[in-house]
């Protein structure tokens, strides 16, 4: 009887192999697009090697590393069947982390976890990530892709991202240097990027009850393509004038918003005074206001506003590095705030 049972396979169980070393080979090229000169060894060995010979210069280098994931806007690219800018938003939110602390990335390693690969579906996920790296000046080094059919749907996938860069330990930042009377720069985010989905998913879908496809308000676009906008990467704009000028802080505007990230970087007797109507909102943001159906406070606790990242400067300083930033970038910069004696918060002054 037990012989002429069927004899289990791995494939059977819902672990398909073959098609895992499928996507490999798809996003083969994608990956080596980001090595440079330091990468150390190839994909599918079994581990990633990156040399520091050119930072001999620093006095002592130090390595700092971060890590992080997407949230729930993957459910929004799961519904859209897009998947490539969300490996994008997986990039920005670690290299994001490390450049507020002086640090250059040098190198990133991703982790996919899915109920079922589907060879296409990873290496389009797996291009997005390369494509981020890409734009963050750092190499792809390693990656996992774990199918793992009992803990996800066929459909379903997470994301988590690990990213490493190097500083010279006396320039690293942390706050310790701003003073009353530094002035804050904003630079503007693409739009939710990747934090309060929650949120935004209950108002959309469950308040308002619209679908993916739906418009709000004179949008041209649906709420599924403003939702999939991807994170901004400021690494370019960020190294640039931590070369030229005299940075003092930098956050990261994450989740818990303005009112959470800046006083991550503020001595205890400081605060920040920021004035809400001096920089222009995303689209998303404009429609989301106008629908009047999240308090003020509430919004800036769970959002960006519109504000991917803070940086704390001099005040005699602060024009020529507005000026510099909106010159030589990409990125659009404003001053939006003052730093005061207080007690290491947010104070949001003005009308939007």
């Amino acid at each position: 009887m037990e012989d002429m049972m069927e004899k289990l396979t791995y494939a059977a169980s819902g672990v398909d192999i073959d098609e895992g070393n499928r996507a490999v080979q798809l996003m083969k090229s994608k990956v080596a697009s980001t090595y440079t000169s330091a990468v150390v060894g190839d994909l599918g060995a079994f581990s990633g090697g990156f040399s520091l010979k050119d930072f001999k210069h620093m006095e002592e280098p130090v390595l700092l590393a971060a890590t992080d994931g997407v949230g729930t806007k993957l459910i929004i690219a799961q519904m859209m069947d897009k998947h490539h800018s969300v490996g994008q938003d997986l990039v920005a939110m670690c290299v994001n982390d490390l450049i507020c602390q002086g640090a250059k990335p040098l190198f990133f390693l991703d982790y996919v976890a899915t109920g079922k690969v589907n060879a296409e579906k990873i290496a389009n996920i797996v291009g997005g990530i390369a494509d981020g790296c890409k734009m963050a000046d750092c190499s792809l080094i390693g990656g996992e892709t774990a199918e793992m059919p009992d803990m996800y749907t066929e459909d379903e996938y997470d994301l988590a991202g690990f990213a490493v860069g190097i500083a010279d330990k006396a320039k690293i930042l942390d706050g310790s240097r701003v003073k009353e009377g530094d002035v804050v720069i904003g630079l503007a985010s693409s739009g939710l990027h990747s934090n309060g989905y929650s949120l935004a998913r209950k108002l959309f879908f469950d308040h308002l009850g619209l679908g993916i496809n739906d418009k709000i308000n004179t949008s041209i676009r649906t709420i599924g393509d403003l939702l999939l906008v991807p994170t901004k990467i400021y690494v370019k704009t960020i190294m640039d004038i931590l070369e030229k000028y005299d940075i003092k802080a930098i956050a990261h505007i994450t989740g818990g918003g303005l009112l959470e990230n800046v006083p991550r970087v503020l001595p205890d007797d400081l605060d920040v005074y920021i004035n809400k109507g001096s920089w222009n909102m995303p689209e998303i943001y404009k429609e989301i206001l106008a629908l009047d159906k999240i308090e003020e406070k509430e919004l800036y606790k769970s959002f960006n506003m519109g504000i991917g990242m803070v940086v704390v400067v001099n005040k005699e300083e602060a024009k020529t590095i507005l000026d510099h930033i909106n010159e030589n970038s990409w990125d659009d910069a404003f001053i939006i705030g003052t730093v005061e004696k207080g007690s290491k918060k947010v104070i949001l002054n003005g009308n939007i």
